[in-house]
């Protein structure tokens, strides 16, 4: 008997479809699909989370110092010309990072290899490249997602069945982050 459900589909087809569904739960916090899939969407989000709960405070606070350029009052840089060029003015800030500890980005990098990128698009420019973020899901883990569960062993996610679907009859459930 196989160790997971093969929904249908070719593996390469599976395994997409099952990124992109953990992306979307772990991004919106609830998505509607059918039970099969909602059962093996489980496992690996619930995977996911167990990883940044075990590495959420595994880093530390490091300053540097980076070059920034000066802006005048319209948020433009400031140049002057050195040379007969002109030349962007720097100021030197202390800025604070996270360094992540080799077990941290170890998890980090596990996890990007299942989570998608998310773009988001504001619907001003709805259709226009400029504009767009592009989302860090692992941080998401990270911080917003892996304090709320710190206290929790498990059960990250919660399936609740809303009936069957109406052209097939597939029994449709909602997946949720507890």
């Amino acid at each position: 008997m196989a160790g997971y459900r093969k929904l249908g589909r070719t593996s390469s087809q599976r395994k997409a479809l099952l990124r992109n569904q953990v992306t979307n739960l772990l991004y919106h916090g609830k998505i509607v699909t059918t039970e099969a899939k909602a059962k093996e969407i489980r496992k690996i989000a619930e995977h996911m989370i167990a990883l940044a709960v075990r590495e959420r405070d595994n880093y530390e606070v490091v300053t540097v110092q980076a070059k920034v350029p000066q802006k005048d009052k319209d948020g433009k840089r400031v140049k002057e010309v050195v040379d007969g060029k002109k030349v962007t003015v720097y100021d030197t800030v202390d800025k604070e990072i996270k360094k992540d500890s080799p077990s941290r980005l170890h998890a980090r990098r596990q996890m990007k290899k299942v989570l998608y990128p998310i773009k988001e698009v504001p619907t001003a420019t709805a259709g226009k490249k400029k504009g767009t973020k592009e989302i860090d899901v692992t941080n998401i883990l990270f911080e917003e997602i892996a304090p709320k569960y710190a206290d929790r062993n498990g059960g990250y996610t919660r399936i609740i069945k809303i009936g069957p679907r109406k052209g097939d009859a597939a029994m449709e459930v909602v997946i949720e982050l507890v």
